[in-house]
């Protein structure tokens, strides 16, 4: 359903995530709010890092996209 009374969302540009293997790629954006979600990493208790890709207003983070056994690729 639209919004009423006359109020326009902004339009949004959403991340693409590609697969550096097959080439395969896929746009995400936050269901809360609709904006692009961002690149970034958490650092485990071992000290290794996993990619994950987090809203940039805090609605959350999830753990990036996989394509062929490996992490999408962003380029955002």
């Amino acid at each position: 359903m639209l919004p009423t009374g006359g109020h326009q969302e902004a339009e949004t540009t959403m991340a693409t995530y590609t697969c550096d293997k097959c080439g395969m790629s896929v746009n995400i954006s936050c269901a809360s709010c609709g904006k692009a979600l961002e690149d970034d990493s958490l650092e485990k208790p071992d000290g290794s890092k996993v990619q994950i890709s987090k809203c940039p207003e805090g609605h959350g983070k999830v753990k990036s996209p996989l394509c062929c056994g490996q992490d999408m690729t962003c380029p955002v």
